[in-house]
């Protein structure tokens, strides 16, 4: 993960995925905003693995797994002052400071215990999903940029996929962030496209896009096709960004 990763002007992996996912927390919070307060639509786990697995919030959320997102709207490890490009409605664009909620940290340190991790989501899971039966299945994304140093994915991914809601199994999506220097992959139906054997098993055990969430992606007009699956190789930051964003609209789906 200290590779940069593409289309981000040499930033490492580690800190454009942490940047992603606060950036996505941040998003999940505006989006559950209402007059009372953050609404709890979502609860929200980060696992980190490298050199240990264990939930990866920082600051006041450290240690824990689930967390309501109301508490997660209060609790960020702190909060930066970034500029952000904006459009000054000439045709031209003006640099604006914004407030950056930070929860998650980059840390790139170790081997890749993926099945470990996926496990660990399996064990928190495996509380909640019997009182949640009524619930959106929980989406679990996976984002490495490497092969599994332990027996994982396979028998991890399928462990967790065969929990179930009333609405489905739970979904595994993956992000595949590779050092080779190929076109990015977004939501393939196939793994025809991809470059190696560990691509096509992160795809293999990647959940197929339910409807709800494949009309949400064609929104954003990507094609997909019935036989899509949760799956991303080598995207760029931007991409990454939009993967995790269709990840998570489960909230308009009920």
């Amino acid at each position: 993960m200290v590779d940069p990763i593409a289309g981000s002007d040499g930033r490492r992996k580690c800190d454009s995925v942490a940047d992603a996912i606060n950036r996505l927390l941040h998003n999940l919070i505006i989006k559950c905003a209402r007059g009372e307060g953050v609404r709890n639509f979502y609860e929200v786990c980060v696992i980190g693995y490298g050199a240990q697995v264990a939930p990866g919030f920082s600051g006041p959320l450290a240690g824990r797994d689930l967390v309501p997102l109301s508490e997660v709207a209060n609790s960020p490890a702190r909060v930066e002052e970034r500029l952000k490009q904006i459009d000054d409605g000439a045709g031209g664009v003006i640099s604006k400071k914004v407030k950056f909620p930070v929860w998650f940290e980059p840390l790139a340190k170790g081997i890749t215990p993926m099945g470990q991790a996926l496990s660990l989501a399996q064990q928190i899971l495996a509380g909640w999903v019997p009182q949640h039966q009524k619930s959106f299945p929980p989406i679990v994304i996976n984002i490495t940029d490497g092969e599994a140093t332990d027996t994982g994915p396979v028998p991890q991914a399928e462990a967790l996929c065969n929990m179930t809601t009333e609405d489905g199994n739970v979904l595994l999506f993956n992000c595949h962030i590779s050092a080779q220097e190929v076109d990015p992959v977004v939501f393939p139906d196939t793994d025809a496209v991809l470059p190696d054997d560990f691509a096509r098993t992160l795809f293999q055990v990647s959940s197929l896009l339910p409807n709800t969430l494949r009309d949400l992606a064609r929104s954003e007009n990507m094609n997909l096709g019935p036989q899509t699956r949760g799956f991303a190789f080598n995207a760029d930051l931007v991409e990454l960004i939009r993967f995790l964003d269709i990840g998570t609209r489960s909230s308009n789906l009920r």
